[in-house]
């Protein structure tokens, strides 16, 4: 029995965000889902995002959970009774939480691996770091807040960037079972971004030339959000075809 809806604060949230060649990202992501396209080009990123007071919906009190957070995720189209829908893609969750390691995929949606997190932060720089406890996700951004978006990005501008993802509220996660995956939905508040020029990016994911070959994949841009409310609902599970 999984909670229906989970409410909290989000303190902070860098979407950190790559170009990909469409047929490489379409190798990596399972069925039903496929890219979609900006400019001709997938998205995939890296999402870092410190949750406060996060806790049932349903408990009367303000006090909850607070925890440092990773994805790796990809937007992502599928066709759904006739119907192509968008959202999220996400192929790992990584946090430095243990109640979300042991309650994620039970009591709600999202399976997570536990990491050590680094965070150095004040009100124009940002800077964030985790080691997953398996060796499997190694993660590092640093940036500062900054006007617009790289000159190179495939987005028009930050407005266009913003909206591509404000969109991808639904997300859909790999879950040990290869044929299924956990439904959620985060619904903000509030919306509003702001660039992030990065000084460095990391992922032990993106960079590995095996899995994205050279050329096929660029940094693109970062964003970041702050102090915004936030509600997650539990969506039905998506089952179809084993995943790649």
């Amino acid at each position: 029995m999984r909670l229906p809806s989970i409410i909290g604060h989000l303190d902070r949230r860098i979407l950190a965000n790559y170009r990909i060649d469409p047929s490489i990202a379409a190798a990596v992501l399972p069925k039903p889902f496929r890219p979609k396209l900006i400019r001709g080009f997938a998205i995939g990123g890296i999402c870092l995002i410190r949750l406060r007071n996060m806790r049932p919906k349903i408990f009367p009190f303000p006090l909850g959970v607070t925890s440092e957070n990773a994805a790796h995720r990809f937007a992502v189209e599928w066709d759904e009774g006739g119907t192509v829908r968008e959202g999220v893609y996400v192929r790992r969750r990584d946090t430095d939480c243990l109640f979300n390691v042991c309650a994620g995929g039970r009591v709600f949606p999202g399976e997570h691996h536990h990491a050590t997190f680094t965070v150095d932060e004040n009100a124009s720089q940002t800077r964030v770091a985790l080691i997953s406890k398996d060796g499997e996700t190694r993660v590092s951004v640093a940036g500062h807040i900054a006007q617009a978006l790289p000159a190179d990005s495939v987005f028009a501008d930050v407005n266009e960037a913003s909206g591509f993802f404000e969109v991808g509220s639904l997300g859909y996660s790999a879950t040990t079972q290869g044929d299924r995956f956990d439904g959620l939905e985060m619904q903000c508040h509030s919306w509003g971004v702001t660039p992030l020029a990065i000084e460095r990016v990391e992922s032990s994911y993106f960079d590995d030339r095996n899995r994205f070959p050279s050329g096929a994949i660029a940094f693109d841009h970062a964003l970041i959000m702050h102090n915004i409310e936030l509600t997650w609902h539990s969506r039905a599970d998506l089952c179809c075809e084993t995943g790649r």
